[in-house]
């Protein structure tokens, strides 16, 4: 039992964005043929999102499929009269994936993406990133070979109350691409009931990845991100983990720069390592005789980014604090909160909020007690 598709729309303010819009429109079933088709669009002042994914779930009658997905962002800040950002990438690329089936409950994934990424420096660019271009130079053309393995025996599709899923996705730069990489990444969750009433949900995501060959570390816009709506809930999205050394303003010599505010605090700069999880325990809201498309729980959840390299920066800069702040792995560090959060299925999708209070923060942990998301997916 699942929806046959699902629309999404998102309307923000920020500062230095001005207004931002975004919406996908997903559908299971295209024209009765079967195959899903979703297309999203994200635009603000200065930023423009696209995608578009195509997939055949039955390319062979044995349950092998065939998808397909094309993406482009670009960023331009010329159209902003504020400083803003330290770094954006420009990118294009498309890819095609094979799944398939190895039981009723499980299946294989394989694929091919062929990437473009041109970093482009803002006002106030971190030390790192000057390092990272300075080795590696500003535009890169990346192939990346991906197979993944899944498993779900979850009872429904949406709202599941019994059973668990788990995945493992392992992703490579094949020869022939401007920089060497790896990543693997590990998801999964169960569902136990308790009672005819409650149910216990536990949940996990685990992420690894590091350069080879040519290429020293993970490269900084393929980092990984904690905090936020899917992660640690009571801290701002992706404000965990390693921060940068202060920022420096962009000079006369093209990328060497002077310090911008020796008093401007370090921006988050994601790590190499994810470890995050949590436990729920799902239970009806009092006084609301239908429950089939809402879920209250209450939460605990747990998490961090962490450096496994904790290096310091290679590109000195006598007016810069060359202090990074980075957080090799350690479990002292993880970040902690505890909250309720509700869930409705309404006609555009998932709307949930969460009333999140922190255990324990980490140093430069950002709080947010309370979040809304719509059109979330879970």
């Amino acid at each position: 039992e699942q929806a046959s598709g699902s629309i999404t729309a998102s309307i923000g303010f920020a500062q230095s964005a001005g207004l931002i819009l975004g919406g996908s429109i997903t559908q299971n079933n295209f024209l009765g043929t079967g195959n899903k088709v979703s297309i999203g669009l994200t635009k603000s002042e200065y930023q423009s999102r696209y995608n578009f994914g195509y997939v055949d779930p039955y390319w062979t009658a044995d349950g092998v499929s065939l998808g397909y997905n094309a993406f482009y962002r670009t960023t331009n800040y010329d159209d902003l009269d504020v400083d803003v950002a330290s770094y954006a990438v420009d990118s294009l690329g498309a890819g095609v994936s094979v799944g398939y089936p190895i039981s009723e409950t499980s299946r294989l994934t394989f694929g091919l993406t062929g990437q473009q990424d041109k970093i482009k420096t803002g006002q106030y660019t971190v030390d790192e990133i000057f390092d990272f271009v300075n080795r590696e130079g500003d535009e890169y053309l990346n192939f990346k070979a991906s197979a993944g393995w899944s498993e779900s025996t979850l009872n429904k599709g949406v709202l599941a109350t019994r059973g668990h899923s788990q995945s493992l996705t392992a992703e490579v730069t094949t020869p022939g691409s401007d920089l060497s990489f790896f990543k693997l990444d590990y998801r999964g969750q169960l569902f136990q009931p308790l009672s005819e009433n409650y149910t216990m949900r536990l949940h996990t995501e685990l992420g690894y990845g590091d350069g080879y060959g040519s290429t020293d570390g993970l490269p900084f816009y393929e980092n990984y991100f904690a905090g936020g709506f899917n992660s640690v809930r009571g801290f701002k999205d992706s404000t965990l983990g390693p921060r940068s050394t202060p920022s420096r303003g962009q000079g006369v010599t093209g990328n060497q720069g002077t310090l911008a505010d020796p008093d401007q605090d370090p921006l988050p700069f994601g790590g190499n390592v994810l470890i995050q999880g949590g436990a729920e325990l799902l239970f009806p809201l009092p006084f609301v005789k239908d429950q089939r498309s809402l879920r209250t729980s209450v939460f605990w959840d747990v998490g961090n980014v962490f450096d496994s390299k904790c290096e310091q920066t290679t590109n000195t800069n006598p007016q810069s604090k060359s202090n990074t702040q980075c957080n090799d792995i350690s479990f002292s560090d993880m970040a902690s909160s505890v909250g309720v959060g509700v869930t409705w299925v309404t006609a555009l999708g998932p709307l949930s909020f969460a009333l999140a209070m922190p255990v324990k923060e980490p140093d430069n942990a950002e709080t947010q007690v309370f979040q809304f998301s719509l059109g979330q997916t879970f």
